[in-house]
């Protein structure tokens, strides 16, 4: 982060006047945030309209905490019952499940606010620490395309929630403690200091790469007075010490719950130095240069053998070596912003295992908050350069020519002023043009699935993982065939990832090739005999084949390794109803009911297993439920109709029957049923 420093010698830019509004002149703050705010929502304007994405399913659409007061406990004190222990983030889900259920515009427009917020926390933060060019940063960040991934993917609410908490704290602790040499430590007034570590407390639980605050802080002070001194660290152990738990709390979750471990994460020190070093200077010439930008870049390969990829760690270590010893020369600002940006990044550069490095090691929302380390030098640089001097008045004779203050008019001054100004309003201008445009094009590939893994296709051809999940989506739509192709793509460029194979086989069962479905099925298994998915599939399969002794094991192993397999359970109650085990498919399909209560295929499942024994007195309300979950169901609306006859509700039978027929005309048997009815004849007569 560069700061103006305290002499000039260590100043990098001096203060521009009137670029950083006065904190006492709250009618300022008011029209910035304004303004911040309207510039994001027009930018962000094509994903508003848009939908979930990749993840938004297990976030939102699948997540059952979302649903009760019990779900909201959960989020809280059972860290595995969410995809990852960011309560906060989740809280605010709940709050707009509540708010407006399943409708993905609300979730994108409290995105956009978040980041609106964060932008004008931050301008206000720089403007504390009298950083020149300091709104001009928060418009940079508020428009900079390379944000859109963290704003225009409602999962990443991780991001846009985490920041604002982090720059309030930033404030918070700046009232504790201005930063200024000499400042009088008894006079602090502890109330802000106890507000700024409840709100990076609050921070940590949205996304704990907010850790880093503590270490910024110090590296604020250190630029604003070459030194650190005692009284400026004692303050920031706790939340050294709390950004450091919940720090190891997240990476111990992200390898045993979110599942990253694995060959895919294996790499030595020799070649995590290689990532980080490669992903520093790729970050960097994103934020530089924002073209392309893609949803999944390409994986790197990482070879210790290979000389030249030793030149990207290499290259960033002399930056900061070249930083440190031209810091009289140049002042401390810039090495400041290079450590903030390295130093924010460094959880995102593979000394630690993300999940996300088994499809790439980079991904735009990981330098969400590491971008503002070279977005502010940046826009000092343009605030202190994009301003004309007046030129020194000319003399003659010793004399200067120069009007007295008496001939130059308060509106001369005034234009005069305006005229100075003119080249940083313009190049502001011609900046909001042109990051407003690429953001929003960039935040159109964010309307739906297909657009955005067919986008990253455009972009990165090789991805196996956009041609798979193009696959899943295609298939959804229906469109088979199409999808088959995408599997097929995907299996070369990945053939040691099981999902491929999963999904494959998945598309050849739909097409009825249950021994090509099952060939793909176990090599999925084999190269990871741990996936659950796999083994679910391969039960089914193996169970429409009549094998029901090895779809019976394929499927107890698939719940024993995931107990809360909903869709597992479900399965298993098929195949112990095929064998004519009546008792243990009611008590897997009740189990499936519970784990997943507005799956209509459970209930209907159930009172089909209920009236097979004869239960015709409790099949009929599971068959009313199946029916309150998908109402259009003929199958459902006959079978309700077949045990209401039984249990002499022939009126209701006839109701049941008639709705049958009115979904489904050429239903013949409902057809006859309802004649037999009608005729005062018993049901199946």
């Amino acid at each position: 982060m560069t700061t103006k420093a305290t002499s000039a010698r260590n100043s990098v830019i001096p203060a521009a006047p009137g670029l950083a509004p006065s904190p006492s002149l709250p009618g300022w703050r008011r029209w910035l945030w304004l303004a911040l705010t309207a510039l994001a929502l027009f930018a962000y304007l094509p994903a508003l309209t848009g939908g979930f994405i990749w993840d938004d399913d297990s976030y939102i659409i699948q997540n059952k905490t979302l649903r009760s007061l019990h779900g909201l406990w959960q989020i809280w004190f059972e860290p595995t019952s969410i995809p990852q222990y960011y309560p906060l983030v989740h809280t605010t889900f709940w709050l707009e499940y509540h708010l407006w259920g399943l409708h993905p515009t609300g979730y994108h427009v409290v995105n956009v606010l978040l980041h609106a917020l964060t932008a004008f926390l931050m301008g206000c933060t720089l403007t504390r620490l009298k950083l020149p060019g300091a709104w001009l940063a928060a418009v940079i960040f508020a428009l900079h395309p390379v944000e859109v991934e963290s704003v225009a993917w409602i999962t990443e609410r991780k991001n846009v929630l985490s920041a604002v908490f982090y720059f309030a704290a930033a404030l918070a602790y700046l009232r504790f403690d201005p930063l200024l040499p000499g400042a009088d430590s008894h006079k602090r007034p502890w109330g802000w200091y106890a507000l700024a570590l409840g709100l990076f407390i609050a921070a940590l639980l949205s996304k704990t790469v907010t850790c880093s605050l503590p270490a910024a802080i110090l590296l604020a002070a250190w630029w604003k007075s070459g030194r650190l001194e005692l009284r400026r660290i004692l303050p920031l152990i706790p939340f050294f010490v709390l950004g450091a738990g919940l720090g190891f709390v997240t990476a111990w979750l992200e390898k045993h719950h979110v599942g990253a471990e694995g060959a895919a994460w294996s790499f030595v020190f020799s070649q995590r130095c290689l990532i980080a070093g490669r992903a520093l200077w790729f970050y960097a010439a994103k934020l530089l240069w924002p073209v392309p930008l893609t949803f999944t870049y390409a994986r790197w390969q990482i070879d210790a053998t290979q000389w030249w990829q030793w030149l990207f760690p290499l290259g960033a270590l002399a930056v900061v070596a070249g930083l440190w010893l031209a810091r009289r020369r140049l002042g401390r600002g810039p090495l400041a912003a290079v450590l903030f940006f390295a130093g924010t990044l460094a959880p995102a550069l593979g000394f630690i295992n993300l999940y996300p490095m088994r499809y790439s090691f980079v991904a735009d929302h990981f330098q969400y908050l590491a971008s503002i380390g070279l977005i502010v030098p940046c826009a000092a640089g343009l605030a202190r350069f994009g301003q004309v001097r007046t030129p020194s008045p000319k003399k003659s004779g010793g004399v200067s020519s120069t009007r007295s203050p008496a001939s130059l008019s308060p509106s001369n001054a005034e234009r005069d002023g305006v005229k100075g100004h003119l080249p940083l309003i313009s190049a502001t201008i011609a900046l909001v043009i042109i990051l407003g445009s690429l953001t929003w094009k960039q935040a159109g590939i964010y309307r739906n699935l297909e657009t955005l893994w067919r986008d990253t296709l455009l972009k990165n051809p090789h991805c196996w993982l956009a041609h798979n999940n193009l696959g899943l989506e295609l298939e959804n739509q229906g469109k088979l065939d199409e999808a088959f192709h995408q599997y097929e793509e995907a299996l070369p460029l990945a053939p040691d990832f099981p999902e491929t194979y999963n999904n494959l086989g998945n598309s050849l069962m739909r097409k009825g090739r249950i021994d090509e479905a099952i060939d793909d099925y176990r090599k999925a298994i084999q190269i990871n005999p741990r996936y659950v998915d796999a083994l679910n599939s391969l039960g089914v399969a193996l169970g429409m084949q009549g094998d029901y002794t090895n779809a019976i094991v394929c499927l107890r192993e698939s719940l024993r390794l995931q107990p809360g397999y909903a869709r597992a359970h479900g399965n298993l109650g098929n195949v112990l109803r095929a064998q004519h085990d009546l008792d243990g498919a009611t008590r897997e399909y009740t189990e499936a009911i519970r784990l997943d209560p507005g799956n209509a295929s459970l209930y209907r499942n159930l009172g089909l297993v209920l009236e097979d024994r004869g239960l015709f007195g409790l099949a009929a309300p599971n068959y009313q439920e199946a029916l309150r979950l998908e109402p259009a169901s003929a199958d459902v609306h006959f079978r309700l109709a077949g045990v209401l006859a039984r249990l002499g509700r022939r009126e209701e039978a006839i109701t049941e029957l008639k709705a049958t027929l009115q979904l489904d005309p050429k239903f013949a048997e409902a057809s006859a049923q309802l004649q037999a009815l009608e005729a005062g004849r018993k049901w199946g007569e």
